[in-house]
């Protein structure tokens, strides 16, 4: 049954962001969000007007598309969006898993399905003020109360609001590791990124985390945006 919407599987590739960077992976990428965040840089697979180019697949056609690209070598598959936490993974999981294969997904945690205990690895990452949408922190609840053992926060800061949003998100779950990541304002730019700002905007984090002695988070770039500015599917 063709009962996932897919935006794009790409790979093998590695993981730009979260605590997982830097890990090689398959990208299943789905479309379709419960947000608009206002520097979405995956409107592709967002906004309905890009539906046309959208794919309903089984989970069967998923993983031999996933198979195709990895050569049969087993490796760790990240489920994105979109917000990936609206379409049921279990059939995929049961047959990845089979295979040798582990789950990641990111998501804001608006929604908490069943399989995310299934999940190996979780990256909770709920939008700070900048993305002008607005935290239901009871369902970020369930998120947290389904998360697997590898359960991740992270936030991307684009200001001060933002950090001290990640200093209430520390302090209402201080059991989860957390990672902050300069916010890549030009994602709407389809040439190119300001890489230097986003540098910057990481120097700046790291200043107002050590100017509170907040040594708790873990501080990344945008790994993917530095190798491939903003190109697609890479």
């Amino acid at each position: 049954m063709a009962n996932l919407l897919i935006s794009e599987i790409f790979g093998a590739t590695i993981q730009g962001e979260g605590s997982l960077i830097g890990r090689q992976t398959v990208f299943i990428r789905t479309a379709g969000c419960d947000y608009r965040c206002a520097w979405c840089d995956t409107l592709y697979a967002v906004d309905p007007v890009h539906r046309p180019d959208w794919q309903r697949m089984s989970s069967h056609e998923v993983l031999e598309e996933v198979e195709t690209l990895t050569h049969g070598n087993p490796i760790l598959i990240t489920l994105s969006g979109g917000n990936p936490a609206l379409q049921n993974f279990n059939a995929l999981i049961d047959l990845g898993h089979d295979k040798g294969y582990r789950f990641a997904m990111e998501t804001q945690g608006s929604v908490s399905p069943d399989y995310l205990s299934r999940l190996d690895y979780l990256t909770l990452s709920p939008k700070p003020p900048s993305s002008q949408q607005r935290t239901d922190w009871s369902k970020l609840d369930n998120n947290v109360r389904k998360a697997p053992k590898q359960t991740h926060l992270k936030v991307v800061i684009a200001d001060e609001d933002d950090y001290h949003y990640a200093r209430a998100l520390a302090d209402r779950y201080p059991e989860l590791p957390l990672t902050l990541q300069p916010c890549n304002l030009d994602t709407m730019d389809e040439e190119s990124a300001d890489v230097d700002a986003l540098n910057d905007q990481l120097k700046w984090i790291m200043q107002r985390c050590q100017q509170d002695h907040w040594y708790a988070p873990s501080l990344l770039p945008q790994l993917h945006v530095m190798l491939w500015n903003n190109e697609r599917a890479v």
